[in-house]
């Protein structure tokens, strides 16, 4: 999802000198005209690609603990010592180099071999998994990694094979990213690792105990295992005019391609709603030349989320680009030309964008009697209430070590960070998911990234300063720090993640 990255720093096939590799300090340098990574711990070397695999961001701007190294843009993580991808949101697995220090001098030699191969503890019959986004997608090629050889269906009922969702607000919508970005992988990958891949497909019910899914039109595919990755869907307010033609929500890839067709004639748009989606959507059409207006009831945009501060910047980042906010405002209904706000004002709109947040798709855990509470509630395993059927993502409701409380979170990261921890409990790894909760959201060339889970807290403190978008950002319940959000200070957002995965 990138351009070849130019080669700088050492040839470390002329060698480098140890006294030159500060101890956990990864440095950028090159062999045989690719950017390599070295960093060390002690007298000992590792060498690895010197890009992350997701969007190929540098990694000597990360951060290396033990013997990993995380990368700064999205928190991914690899493997110094095999090149895997241990955390996504990348999924493929790096390379990595063979070293050899002679003396004082550290030269690298040539790549290493293919990771081992793996066998699981355990190998259900088959596995399905329903969902094809991000915990359905990342659990899939899991399975295949950690050596399971059995049958894998992935069914979902959306049109395309599994998408970069958080490109469909950003840089897809605004016209910086080909559509070849937005997909997860190839039709090919998923025959190539016999990954029954179907989509458009509905599934109607699961029957628990004789362990089958039945699908629309008849069919039933039996599992051995099975996991629910059924996502979310958008929803739309029940006011006049909410289902006219032009008002549209995102969600799928699909949905993208309908707003930048909206777009391309459109001159006027009026977001519902000032969460992430519809502040992201607001940046990304505004980049298009559309004129801008959000509609909110909150005082501020996100404070909620980020508190007063950083929702201030974010305010003052959209209107410096020209976005117009009506907040502490309702729309109450919707026509041809016009959204109408509670206070009398009609707003000029001939594309409406409903970014009022999504509800969990828990209608078919409900209808198998799967214990709900506000989704569908699993144990630190990501086990459902019954035996063998485990649910991630946007669904699910999770114990959270680093709170204490059951929560349900709505990050892409976390979705395929649980789909991986499901698929191997799948196999018998009996692994608590215990990932720290991890997101990121763009607003015109200001990103800002955010680690933990504060749904309260009793104070925020800041470093730095949120209107220079230079700052950390601290939410505190008592002696405990719950969350952290960072604007340009990728490393900090890094160490911050580390130290709470270490608490």
């Amino acid at each position: 999802m990138s351009e070849p990255a130019p080669l700088k720093g050492v040839d470390f096939a002329a060698g480098i000198s140890l006294d030159q590799l500060a101890d956990g300090i990864p440095v950028e340098g090159h062999f045989a005209g690719e950017p390599v990574l070295l960093v060390r711990h002690g007298s000992q070397v590792s060498a690895i690609a010197a890009r992350c695999s997701h969007y190929g961001a540098p990694l000597e701007d990360g951060l290396a603990v033990g013997d990993t190294v995380h990368c700064p843009w999205h928190h991914a993580s690899f493997s110094l010592g095999s090149g895997e991808a241990l955390n996504p949101p990348a999924l493929s697995s790096l390379p990595c180099f063979q070293v050899e220090r002679v003396g004082n001098q550290v030269f690298v030699r040539g790549k290493r071999g293919p990771l081992p191969t793996r066998t699981p503890a355990s190998s259900p019959s088959s596995i399905v998994i329903v969902g094809t986004g991000a915990a359905g997608s990342a659990a899939a090629e899991m399975l295949r990694r950690e050596g399971y050889s059995g049958p894998i269906t992935l069914v979902g009922a959306e049109t395309g094979i599994p998408c970069d969702r958080p490109n469909l607000s950003k840089d897809f919508l605004a016209g910086s990213a080909p559509e070849e970005w937005v997909w997860l992988r190839s039709q090919e990958f998923y025959a190539q690792q016999r990954i029954d891949l179907r989509t458009n497909t509905r599934v109607t019910g699961i029957d628990v105990e004789g362990r089958k899914v039945e699908l629309q039109g008849g069919e039933a595919l039996p599992f051995g295992a099975l996991l629910l990755a059924t996502g979310a869907q958008p929803r739309r307010l029940s006011i006049p005019g909410a289902n006219l033609g032009h008002v549209l929500t995102l969600r799928s890839v699909a949905d993208s391609r309908a707003l930048i067709e909206r777009a391309k004639t459109a001159r006027a748009a009026v977001i519902i709603g000032a969460g992430f989606i519809g502040l992201e959507v607001a940046a990304s059409l505004r980049t298009r030349g559309l004129q801008v207006q959000v509609v909110a009831p909150d005082a501020r945009p996100l404070e909620r989320i980020l508190g007063a501060e950083l929702a201030d910047m974010i305010r003052a980042i959209h209107e410096s680009h020209g976005v117009v906010f009506h907040l502490g405002q309702k729309p109450v209904a919707i026509n041809g030309t016009q959204v109408i706000l509670s206070n009398g004002a009609a707003l000029a709109a001939d594309l409406v964008v409903m970014g009022t947040g999504v509800t969990p798709e828990t209608d078919l855990a409900k209808k198998a009697g799967l214990q709900l509470d506000r989704g569908v509630s699993v144990n630190p395993y990501l086990e459902t209430s019954a035996a063998g059927i485990f649910a991630a993502g946007d669904i699910a409701r999770w114990p959270d070590p680093h709170t204490g409380a059951q929560i349900r979170v709505e990050h892409w990261a976390v979705a395929q960070r649980q789909g991986q921890t499901a698929a191997r409990n799948m196999l018998g790894a009996r692994e608590r998911f215990d990932a720290v909760p991890f997101f990121w959201s763009a607003h015109f060339d200001v990103t800002i990234a955010y680690v933990g889970y504060a749904e309260s807290w009793d104070r925020i403190e800041i470093d730095g300063d949120p209107k220079a978008h230079d700052c950390c950002v601290g939410y505190w319940k008592g002696d405990k720090r719950l969350a952290t959000a960072t604007v340009n200070r990728d490393r900090a957002s890094l160490q911050a993640e580390a130290e709470m995965e270490t608490a």
